[in-house]
């Protein structure tokens, strides 16, 4: 059975050649790029990838785009800062040789943060679901940013790491988290919840913050992946506390 590699971009000179090479035995890999001027494309097309120059619609819309396009009957789901270890792409083409016993696959994956690779705190294995039949999954068309294609029927578990080169400073992590929670907001505006009174505000932007702190830093053992383990859970509920902070006062602004 022939796999084809979905694949966004923009501006990802720095990590796109690492993610290329680890599916370069795939039957196609088809890019949806964004408007890349840093070099991005000139890599995609020494590894023979179908490029396609689209605006951006929003992660979900952009990424179906991708899947859309994609004609072989597997479909794998990657990001440029990804990369597959030899152990998963053996497990993959394995698997497609012989007859799949279901539609789509969890995948565990490992995510390197500030130079560490994350083994608590809810990071690893982080199961994310990417390997999947063409015509079973897809994302919602309302979804916040990197989200992964949804399947309702049953699903199995691969065993084969997929390395998410996640943040590798702090500097790009609060970069990330910032652009993060503005994409957020008209999802988060569009639901109503959480922001609109001072009450659904206080349990939103800041209990379920450090709730979610308490949660994958203490109970999911976090803490045990030292400093950057602290610092990532730290901004994270920072994070989550920034969409709903962000939609309250683009609500607020659209009602003055």
């Amino acid at each position: 059975m022939s796999l084809s590699i979905a694949l966004l971009a923009c501006n990802e000179a720095a990590t796109i050649r690492r993610a290329l090479k680890s599916v370069r035995w795939a039957d196609e890999i088809v890019l949806v790029d964004s408007g890349s001027t840093d070099g991005t494309l000139e890599i995609a097309e020494e590894f023979g990838v179908k490029v396609f120059r689209e605006p951006w619609k929003g992660y979900g819309p952009q990424m179906n785009s991708a899947i859309d396009k994609c004609t072989c009957e597997w479909i794998f789901s990657l990001d440029a800062d990804e990369e597959l270890t030899p152990e998963l792409g053996a497990e993959i083409r394995t698997l497609l040789a012989g007859k799949s016993e279901f539609d789509a696959w969890w995948v565990p994956r490992r995510n390197q943060v500030f130079g560490r690779w994350m083994r608590h705190g809810g990071q690893y294995p982080d199961y994310k679901l990417r390997l999947f039949r063409r015509g079973t999954a897809r994302l919602p068309e309302d979804t916040e940013p990197h989200a992964t294609p949804k399947w309702n029927g049953p699903k199995g578990r691969l065993y084969g790491d997929l390395l998410h080169y996640q943040y590798p400073t702090l500097a790009l992590y609060l970069e990330h988290m910032n652009r993060y929670s503005s994409a957020s907001v008209p999802l988060v505006v569009r639901r109503g919840r959480g922001y609109r009174s001072l009450a659904a505000f206080l349990w939103m932007g800041v209990a379920n913050p450090l709730a979610t702190f308490v949660k994958n830093y203490g109970f999911r053992l976090g803490f045990l992946d030292g400093r950057e383990g602290l610092l990532f859970h730290l901004y994270h509920s920072g994070y989550v506390s920034w969409k709903y902070a962000k939609a309250w006062e683009a609500s607020r602004d659209r009602q003055l």
